[in-house]
């Protein structure tokens, strides 16, 4: 089974090897059928602490690196 690749804003790289990635969805409303924002936030792991707040970053699925660490930073968009 082919692992997820998602794209977001990194929003927090405080931590050490690991980046907040912030991941925004768009998606009609149900009912009203106006287009509605939602946004999840992922920690994922970056081995050399490379990305910086405000970096449009690619993640992709992998094996738990800690208790809620499940994502790897793939690369960085312009």
């Amino acid at each position: 089974m082919p692992k997820r690749i998602l794209q977001g804003t990194v929003v927090s790289d405080k931590n050490d090897k690991t980046v907040v990635v912030r991941v925004e969805r768009r998606f009609a409303h149900p009912l009203l059928q106006k287009t509605v924002r939602r946004s999840k936030k992922y920690k994922a792991h970056d081995e050399t602490n490379q990305y910086k707040v405000g970096d449009v970053v690619s993640i992709q699925e992998c094996a738990p690196i800690s208790k809620d660490k499940r994502w790897t930073v793939v690369s960085a968009h312009a």
